[in-house]
């Protein structure tokens, strides 16, 4: 097989659960090959490079057999090889912050000097 589908070929290396997601991707622009954005229809070849945007992260796949036939997880790396950099890797583990104010029952609403504590401890975030 020389080419196959960009959305076959997601699904087949697991960048995506399913075909219709591949596809999704690649409508809604999140999906390059070689640096230009692709449809779902995109035949793709060996070498070619795939970025694909999932959330806050950019993965990159470099196309070492085209295949349209989902692969288990271990035979992945027969087919496709993972060139995601590691500062886009790092997003996935980084620390969410968030804030959570509690106030005690009852109390009610903060005086004005608790509202400009508050507000000054928010802006800090």
């Amino acid at each position: 097989m020389d080419t196959v589908r960009i959305d076959k070929y997601l699904w087949a290396i697991r960048a995506f659960k399913t075909r219709s997601e591949a596809a999704e991707a690649c409508r809604s622009g999140k999906v390059y090959v070689n640096g230009s954005q692709v449809k779902s229809s995109k035949e793709i070849k060996k070498s070619d490079e795939i970025e694909v945007r999932k959330g806050a992260v950019h993965y990159k796949y470099l196309v070492v057999e085209p295949i349209d036939k989902r692969q288990g997880a271990k035979l992945v790396d027969q087919f496709a090889t993972n060139v995601t950099p590691q500062s886009e890797l790092d997003k996935l583990v980084a620390p969410v912050e968030t804030i959570f104010l509690k106030r005690e029952r009852g109390s009610g609403r903060p005086t004005k000097k608790e509202r400009r504590d508050i507000d000054r401890l928010m802006d800090g975030f």
